[in-house]
């Protein structure tokens, strides 16, 4: 019994660290701005309670059988919970979206995890109440009734201060934002409604790409685009290269600059691909057959900016296809068995204002040794509209 109760207090202590981390992403992360931003935070460490609770009354069994199930529960909660929390990272530090529940979709691991940590809680803390030799029953019986009980309480207090967090915000419409118009009212279009290209725009592009876990470099781009005219910034640093170049594309002509002075190029070469900014990625990643069965994740507020969160599966050879800078991390691997995803937000003027994602596969050629490589793309589409100008470069 000893031996059991510690293996149970172990998976409890894992699910109290994981509760933990995701009240200490919500203190750190969530600030939107609302009046119940604080009230938020405070309803997210309540799990962390409950979890502690099956910390300090293990849900032990002397049946080899019920101790498995109550074992293999813990470890379920578990898998669901740790990537949910890699989930909400992300979309905490995508910037700028002001609710934690934006769908249904995004919401249900978390009442999962939820509901199997006070199960796991529950069914201790009945066994302390009742004791050992109470029927097993009873046990159950009580054990059922309070992980009810916390699952409905905790998360309707949370649901409530979130929601109505994003209410408050709603009703609070934001001065101007980067990212399109912020009137309240406004009507977005469906995921897989046919996308507007906007004639500029000013586009930031990160990606990162790592081996295990291990980073092998980064590749930021930061440019304007006007029509097919575009000027850029790239930063690489990486396993295979580290340079920091400027480009520009005026008509059918194209220069760089790296260390030196302006240098006329081929626009058909690989910085002339990584200036084509947003619009391959939208025409390419996004392309209306791929957004057929898009899934949606709810509406959100991006700096003050209503848009609808949507989702799709995408793949090795399409993710390069639309972020060619990808090559700068990979090198000439082949990418046709890399498998990932790609969130997108629309807006009110019907184009695409961000995309992250990532996809991940063997990571067999790749710069690190390894087991499973994986490329993250972080895209912002801001100022669309607006009046841009690019001038050719002065080339010596």
């Amino acid at each position: 019994m000893r031996v059991r109760r510690f293996e149970l207090r172990m998976l409890a202590g894992v699910l109290a660290v994981a509760w933990a981390l995701f009240a200490g992403l919500v203190l750190v992360l969530y600030r939107p701005g609302g009046p119940a931003d604080l009230a938020v935070v405070v309803v997210a460490a309540l799990p962390t309670l409950i979890a502690l609770a099956g910390l300090v009354w293990p849900p032990v069994a002397r049946s080899t059988r019920v101790f498995a199930a109550i074992a293999w529960l813990g470890v379920g909660v578990s898998l669901v919970l740790l990537p949910s929390l890699g989930g909400l990272l992300g979309q905490l530090e995508a910037g700028g979206t002001q609710t934690l529940l934006p769908s249904i979709e995004s919401a249900y691991p978390w009442l999962l995890a939820l509901a199997g940590t006070s199960l796991f809680a529950g069914l201790g803390v009945a066994r302390a109440r009742l004791g050992e030799s109470a029927l097993r029953g009873r046990r159950l019986a009580l054990g059922v009734a309070l992980a009810l009980g916390g699952t409905a309480l905790v998360g309707t207090l949370f649901a409530a201060a979130a929601i109505g967090n994003d209410i408050a915000l709603r009703d609070r419409p934001a001065a101007g934002s980067r990212y399109g118009a912020t009137t309240p009212g406004l009507s977005i279009p469906a995921c897989n409604a046919p996308l507007a290209l906007p004639a500029t725009a000013t586009v930031s592009v990160a990606l990162h790409g790592d081996v295990d876990g291990r980073s092998i470099g980064d590749v930021a781009i930061d440019g304007l685009r006007n029509a097919g005219d575009a000027e850029a910034e790239l930063n690489v640093a990486t396993a295979l290269e580290l340079d920091r170049i400027a480009a520009a594309r005026v008509g059918s002509s194209a220069w760089e600059r790296a260390d030196g002075p302006w240098t006329k190029v081929v626009a058909s070469a690989p910085v002339g691909d990584e200036l084509a900014l947003d619009d391959r990625a939208v025409t390419t990643a996004l392309a209306a057959a791929d957004r057929a069965t898009a899934e949606a994740r709810g509406d959100e507020y991006v700096e003050g900016a209503r848009a609808r969160h949507c989702r799709i599966a995408t793949d090795g050879p399409t993710f390069l296809l639309a972020f060619p800078a990808t090559r700068r991390l990979v090198g000439d691997v082949d990418l046709h068995r890399w498998r990932g995803q790609l969130d997108y937000w629309l807006f009110a003027d019907g184009c695409v204002g961000r995309i992250t994602g990532s996809v991940n596969g063997d990571a067999a050629g790749l710069p690190a040794a390894g087991i499973q490589g994986t490329v993250r793309v972080a895209m912002a589409i801001v100022e669309r509209g607006r009046p841009t100008t690019i001038e050719p470069p002065v080339a010596p």
